[in-house]
């Protein structure tokens, strides 16, 4: 996500009577300048490489804490954000691989029930299944037979996610097709062919994607409230 539009987006979120969610957006940027400026090789796991990855999702989960207390809406995007935080600490570890699928997949889940179906829209889904599914069927073909099915149903709950988030609009929906690029990269880069700078691809449009579908909640708050 360029400057500009980062600036565009706070700038959305950030009205002159909500000082606040500006100031408490900070943590997060600066995690995540940390986590960039450290960048911490991936052949060397640690707790403190984990720490250092999971701090900006720790932070935004703080925001809502902060900006957005109370409300469902909310609380399942704490449970989202503590989720993918998990997910990002097992990813340090290559052993941790399919623990770390299941705690991305919690987090899609629950972007799913915060989402809402409504609007369904049930043709958007068909073109998001036409769109993904042969990238999906292609990147199966490369799996080892016991990483078929958990992958398979990873990615269908990411459809799911990327229909809801489309479906509701505003941040959300960007920041669902940033996380669905992200993981896309990913599944490519690690299973089928390694690509280059894949890894900051990877975290800064997934960085990206948690903090546009975090200010969502700011537009549903805001939107009870008027």
């Amino acid at each position: 996500m360029d400057a500009g539009k980062a600036g565009q987006t706070l700038k959305t979120h950030c009205p002159a009577q909500r000082p606040d969610v500006c100031r408490w957006l900070s943590p997060f940027i600066l995690s995540c300048y940390v986590y960039f400026c450290l960048w911490i090789p991936e052949d060397q796991p640690s707790w403190v490489a984990a720490l250092v990855k999971c701090l900006p999702i720790l932070c935004l989960a703080g925001f809502l804490w902060v900006v957005c207390p109370g409300g469902g809406y909310t609380r399942l995007f704490q449970g989202a954000l503590l989720c993918s935080a998990v997910g990002d600490a097992c990813l340090i570890w290559p052993e941790a691989f399919l623990p770390g699928m299941a705690a991305f997949a919690t987090t899609h889940l629950l972007y799913v029930w915060a989402f809402g179906f409504s609007p369904l829209q049930p043709g958007l889904l068909l073109l998001i299944i036409l769109a993904c599914g042969p990238y999906l069927s292609l990147v199966l073909q490369h799996l080892e037979p016991d990483m078929g099915l958990p992958v398979a149903a990873y990615g269908l709950i990411l459809m799911a996610m990327l229909w809801r988030g489309l479906a509701r609009g505003g941040s959300a929906s960007w920041g669902a097709l940033l996380f669905t690029l992200s993981d896309g990269v990913l599944a490519w880069d690690t299973f089928v062919q390694p690509l280059p700078r894949a890894r900051l691809v990877v975290m800064t449009t997934y960085y990206a994607a948690q903090l546009l579908i975090t200010l969502s909640a700011l537009r549903s708050q805001m939107a009870k409230t008027d």
